[in-house]
């Protein structure tokens, strides 16, 4: 279906596609995937025209009809419902036609009519009204006028538009970016039982793996077909990484051999010609790369300390906008280290339970109580938008951290890969990822006790989700996240929370429940009835809590252990101090004899000592605890 042929594409004097090389069956769902920057953008449009290749070209059937959402999202005075419609330009054509006759021509009137009964244009209301629906246009929500609506929203009838369509090559650059986590279970569902070739470039783990049949790797310009979904593809990608490093090994052993043979043989004349043939024989060594240190895929949250449960409490609470309650009768508590998500399609009040609890809004009735030392972590999207491109993260974070030592400025921006000259870089220059990480590293600079995170991963690649994951179930606080990656939330969260109708309830079941919930068959039942394996997800949510729950008390005697480390390390540099160079004596230290420093410097010794063995216990006991 799909051809690229040594596909070359220089941008700004910089290589992009480098001679790439692929074909993709007639009917497969492609997923694009690659770093951040790596050129799938670029890629798609080389498909669509939109960029003429320098070298090399694409193949595809004559006459292929191409689907790709544009830049732009329509708008106007048109409904969601008539812009679907539009978007089939045959069906558009031939009712057009058939008017402008007005019965003149009844044979041509026929032909019209034989044609449009060929594109089952009769169904093609429905049709549009089933997409606009999945993507969470209500009956209402699909007659109203496109300028009534935001951007995003704007964008989701630019993508029904394009589904309804239904081209022969559909091309999909982040589709669920500007949806819910439901739209997004909708368009997943949509796209397994599509009929043409598709080629999507994704970030989302779960359609990667439940969707495609084929994953295209695009790096450092080249791209690679592997058979499979993206867990397949992660497979093969981390054996290869582990043969590289085994080789990587292998040749320097080898190559330190050479170079000892070389260096003691070459002065001697019955070893000389020897010598100069292992010369030549390390010269022509190609050396194999050692795995990058990818600094994007930093994140390391610092864990508060403990206070007491529960964090939050809601009883009877509202909240809402200018005195009208959007959500009524909350009653929520939140534990220290707990992790919730928030369910609910977007417009249901999932934003605004996140600024109540976050302590933007005021409830409007009822109570919501927390510790007054409680402190919260909020990441939206608008905090990536508004950051000042002219500004460094070093500059962003001074301004935040005024006071600290500038240490601790560049300690907190190290936590999350801005280290070095990345920290003086200028944010307008970042890409999307990089900022989502500096508005990450700025909303947690005081260690808070609480993360909020309102869709954290838009920006983030699949490697950095993963990270992003990881440190969130290491950090040592509580998390409530709102997101459209399933794959996130499975991982992260060990709490379902719905928010609809005007409330926030727990939600007692899995979130392979939700997603048959959503799409209408959530009282389908595979064949004797159960359904082991949504049972087996909820409850090992169950016993990450509880593990996590367990692990408290661990994680609390590694950081005091460490606390201690810290403490009796600096007192003994004190002392050090007052025995080698009196002058930088501490007032306390200068009063005290030679003899009774030892004496407390020995002390100190046998203190850390026990502190750094209590630290290797507790840190052995929580390894234990978490595999």
């Amino acid at each position: 279906m799909l051809t690229f042929n040594a596909v070359t594409v220089r941008l700004g004097g910089r290589t992009i596609l480098d001679r790439a090389t692929a074909a993709l069956p007639l009917r497969a769902r492609v997923g694009l995937i690659g770093r951040n920057g790596a050129g799938k953008s670029t890629l798609m449009k080389v498909v669509t025209g939109d960029i003429e290749a320098d070298d090399g070209g694409i193949e595809m059937p004559k006459g292929a009809r191409i689907g790709y959402v544009a830049q732009e999202a329509p708008a106007g005075a048109a409904t969601p419902f008539e812009t679907v419609l539009a978007a089939d330009t045959e069906r558009a054509a031939l009712l057009a036609e058939e008017e402008a006759l007005h019965g003149t021509d009844a044979h041509h009137i026929a032909e019209i009519h034989e044609r449009l009964n060929a594109i089952d244009a009769h169904t093609a209301p429905a049709r549009a009204s089933r997409i606009l629906v999945g993507l969470g246009f209500d009956e209402e929500a699909q007659h109203r006028p496109l300028d009534s609506y935001s951007g995003g929203w704007r964008m989701r009838v630019a993508l029904a538009a394009l589904l309804f369509s239904a081209p022969d090559l559909l091309l999909l650059d982040e589709p669920s970016n500007h949806l819910d986590l439901e739209a997004t279970m909708w368009l997943e569902s949509f796209l397994k039982s599509y009929r043409g070739t598709i080629l999507i470039i994704s970030h989302e783990r779960d359609l990667l793996n439940n969707v495609v049949d084929y994953i295209l790797h695009l790096e450092g310009g080249q791209i690679t077909l592997y058979t499979g979904g993206y867990d397949d593809f992660e497979r093969l990608r981390n054996e290869r990484a582990a043969q590289l490093a085994a080789a990587r090994e292998a040749q320097q052993a080898q190559r330190a051999k050479l170079q000892d043979y070389i260096a003691r043989n070459s002065a001697r004349a019955s070893t000389a010609k020897q010598a100069q043939s292992r010369q030549k024989a390390l010269a022509r060594m190609q050396p194999i790369a050692e795995a990058v240190n990818d600094p994007t895929l930093r994140f390391d949250f610092p864990s508060p300390p403990q206070l007491r449960p529960p964090l939050i409490q809601l009883d009877h609470a509202a909240v809402g906008y200018n005195g009208k309650p959007i959500l009524e009768n909350l009653d929520l508590r939140l534990d220290p280290e707990e992790r919730l998500a928030l369910l609910g399609r977007n417009g249901n009040g999932k934003t605004t339970l996140a600024r109540l609890l976050a302590g933007q809004l005021a409830p409007l009735a009822g109570n919501i109580a927390a510790p007054g030392k409680l402190r919260v972590g909020y990441f939206t999207q608008y905090q990536v938008e508004e950051l000042d491109a002219d500004d460094t993260p070093l500059e962003h974070m001074s301004r935040l951290m005024q006071g600290e030592k500038p240490a601790a400025v560049r300690g907190q921006l190290g936590r999350f890969g801005f280290s070095g000259a990345m920290a003086e870089q200028k944010v307008g220059k970042m890409s999307g990822g990089e900022r989502a990480r500096l508005a990450l590293a700025l909303i947690t600079r005081d260690a808070p006790h609480l993360l909020i995170l309102d869709e954290p991963t838009n920006h983030l690649d699949v490697d950095a989700r993963e990270a992003l994951v990881q440190a969130l179930n290491e950090f040592g606080g509580a998390v409530v996240v709102v997101s459209h990656d399933r794959h996130m939330l499975e991982a992260s969260a060990d709490r379902l929370v719905l928010v609809d109708g005007g409330r926030a309830v727990d939600y007692d079941g899995s979130l392979d429940d939700y997603t048959e919930q959503v799409l209408g068959r959530n009282d389908a039942r595979p064949e004797g009835g159960a359904r082991v394996s949504k049972v087996d997800k909820k409850e090992a949510r169950k016993a990450a809590a509880a593990a996590r729950e367990a692990s408290a008390g661990l994680r609390k005697a590694v950081n005091e252990a460490e606390a201690e480390i810290k403490r009796l390390t600096t007192r003994r540099s004190q002392i050090d101090a007052a025995l080698f160079n009196p002058a930088d004596a501490v007032p306390a230290d200068a009063r005290l004899t030679a003899t009774e420093l030892m004496k407390a410097r020995a002390d100190i010794e046998r203190s850390l000592a026990k502190a750094e063995e209590r630290w290797i216990e507790a840190g052995a006991a929580l390894e234990s605890a978490a595999a």
